[in-house]
């Protein structure tokens, strides 16, 4: 099959979000926003690694679009004055089958580490070929989640390779799932960090794949939504590959090949929906780790201490205008992870 008709066959299983759920999604957000502010939870790492505590409003500097904004609040935070919640999602769809029971071995591990005792409440979730099986509420009782994981029999794959190593299908399960997970969080108070171990999501992108102009809105209008998604709801995205370059369809690192934040219909990629890409831009980050566990752990890590600030944006020109958003700090040896940017005025492009 070319790499055209491959693509043709993909938007025929993708368009899972439909054009008015996101616009109503993006309505419901703006109605929520008691101003034109703009709040974004920032993460600040020492050299070492350890979260930088002690901080002050005038130790922060923000820029949109590179240009310095004025900080409206500040706010010191950590897990003892915010809820903070965790969801462990464990994809079986991307990743083979010996690598998922390698991966659940560490989530094992970790939920019995510390005697079972959670710094924060943790669910876990199942992405499989009917999408996300998420549990059902919050426990610290890293045992009972044990249990309950443990005894859980996920299978084998079921999708149906009509091409592609089956690319398609799992693009499109990997999608719905995410649809799933942020339905999900919205209706949960404070911080969520979700960590999804999987060796990533197809990448169907680069030299020879072309998209129409209707395909590219559809993927446009997914970006806009997923980005401001993330950010409004204070959702940290974590992916952990256990399997490195494993079974996906392009090396390991093809991800950053599309970093880059799409400003229009016409300069989206797919890829831009990838995992690895969503994790990134939402403040959180890729690591390829055998140590699940630990590294579970590490990005857990940020949620000890972290600091809330709203800032004056920049006003936007025109609708899903994308601005990038940069913190920097007044000591070098520090390093501030948060929020890759935002699309102003989001509005959704007709199919």
């Amino acid at each position: 099959m070319t790499i055209e008709r491959f693509v043709l066959s993909l938007f025929g299983l993708l368009l899972v979000c439909p054009a008015g759920a996101i616009a109503q999604g993006s309505k419901q957000s703006q109605n929520s926003m008691s101003s034109q502010d703009i709040r974004i939870a920032v993460d600040v790492d020492t050299k070492a690694g350890q979260p930088a505590i002690g901080l002050a409003q005038q130790d922060f500097t923000v820029l949109d679009n590179k240009t310095e904004r004025p900080i409206k609040s500040f706010r010191v935070v950590d897990a003892a004055s915010e809820p903070v919640h965790v969801i462990l999602m464990v994809d079986a769809v991307n990743m083979p089958y010996e690598a998922l029971s390698f991966a659940r071995v560490g989530v094992e591990n970790y939920l019995k580490s510390n005697e079972g005792k959670l710094a924060y409440p943790t669910t876990i979730a199942i992405v499989t070929d009917n999408g996300a099986q998420i549990g059902q509420g919050f426990s610290s009782d890293g045992n009972a989640l044990e249990d309950g994981f443990h005894s859980r029999q996920i299978g084998l794959r079921e999708i149906t390779r009509t091409s592609e190593w089956g690319a398609s299908e799992r693009l499109q399960i990997s999608i719905e799932a995410f649809h799933q997970l942020a339905g999900y969080a919205a209706g949960i108070p404070g911080r969520k960090v979700v960590v999804w171990i999987s060796a990533g999501w197809p990448l169907i992108s680069g030299p020879g794949v072309t998209l129409s102009p209707q395909q590219g809105r559809q993927i446009f209008n997914d970006v806009v939504s997923f980005s401001n998604q993330l950010r409004q709801e204070d959702l940290t995205l974590f992916n952990v590959n256990p399997w490195g370059i494993g079974e996906a369809l392009q090396r390991e690192n093809y991800y950053q090949s599309f970093l880059k934040a799409p400003v229009n219909a016409n300069s989206v990629d797919l890829a831009a929906l990838g995992l690895q890409v969503l994790a990134i831009h939402s403040g959180g980050g890729v690591d390829s780790s055998t140590d699940v566990t630990g590294t579970i752990e590490k990005c857990l890590n940020e949620l000890r201490s972290w600091y809330e600030i709203d800032f004056d944006p920049l006003p936007a020109d025109k609708p899903n205008e994308y601005h990038h958003i940069e913190v920097r700090l007044d000591q070098r040896d520090l390093t501030a992870h948060t929020a890759d940017g935002y699309y102003a005025n989001p509005t959704v492009l007709q199919k």
